[in-house]
């Protein structure tokens, strides 16, 4: 038996995280005082409804080796192979703190074997490498088969989102390369996205629907008009803007499973309320 662990960065609707059997090991959210665990002390809605009206920003921290050891000791009781999925290495520190984990279980538990991959992926991106490993895991495929599968939807997978302004990724340290998008914060819905494990700027747009259309257009150039993809819508807050973004996908493409589900509020405390994005893979 194989067991897929990843991080809540992933934001995996519960269903399909219990469907799956993946374990997932939360971030951290540190909002004043408090030191909530993301998705466990602290739900998307509630903190998004929290975040709207919040006079400062929370900060986030990546799980501890001892979180990373605490799952895979969970897991150990059910499967004899593991393979960790984290977030980019560029963005967090979750794959370091999972390679320290490892090394500590090792040395405890040494007939389990675990390996590590840094996705260089955020969000359903991450989430779907979670997914389609864990769906090879339980068709009883070998170790390494499964390990090919997670590095290719890692390197397969595009994430792209736009939110009501940069201003919580500027204000959380995470907007990377798209650093020059900040003199037009206020007229711009800023269409942002990863590469090489680096947020990057895709693009700007004077509306939603301009963002959306530019997010689609974007799409087609990375798998072709009407291709077949595996998507996964992601907000903050903002459902009823999903459904436009949304309509336009399924118009355009051949979308053979669609998933629907909030970023986790390590990921939205950058992002922000309104935030909207696509994580998809080509189907073969």
């Amino acid at each position: 038996m194989i067991g897929i662990l990843t991080d809540t960065t992933a934001s995996i609707p519960q269903k399909l995280v219990e469907k799956l059997r993946i374990e997932v090991v939360p971030y951290y959210v540190h909002r004043g005082l408090e030191t909530l665990r993301d998705m466990v002390d602290i739900k998307p809605a509630e903190f998004a409804d929290w975040l709207t009206e919040a006079t400062y920003l929370p900060t986030t921290s990546n799980p501890a080796p001892g979180d990373y050891f605490r799952g895979f000791r969970s897991l150990a009781g059910r499967v004899h192979e593991i393979i960790a999925l984290t977030m980019t290495s560029r963005g967090s520190g979750a794959y370091q703190s999972c390679q320290a984990a490892v090394e500590m279980f090792r040395e405890r538990t040494p007939g389990i074997r675990i390996e590590v991959i840094d996705t260089l992926q955020v969000a359903m991106s991450q989430g779907w490498v979670a997914i389609e490993a864990a769906r090879a895991a339980m068709g009883g495929i070998a170790f390494e088969d499964v390990l090919d599968r997670a590095r290719a939807t890692a390197q397969q997978g595009m994430m792209i989102q736009t939110a009501d302004t940069l201003r919580y990724l500027h204000m959380g340290g995470r907007i990377g390369k798209a650093q020059h998008l900040l003199g037009s914060l206020l007229n711009i819905k800023p269409v942002i996205g990863m590469k090489d494990g680096d947020i990057v700027a895709l693009g700007t747009a004077r509306s939603r629907l301009k963002a959306y259309r530019r997010m689609v257009d974007l799409m087609q150039q990375r798998v072709g008009e009407g291709a077949r993809i595996k998507v996964a819508f992601t907000h903050v807050a903002a459902r009823e803007h999903l459904e436009k973004l949304q309509d336009m996908v399924m118009s355009h493409f051949d979308c053979s499973e669609i998933i629907v589900t909030e970023l986790s509020p390590a990921l939205a405390v950058h992002s922000g309320p309104g935030t909207v994005g696509v994580s998809f893979l080509p189907v073969d």
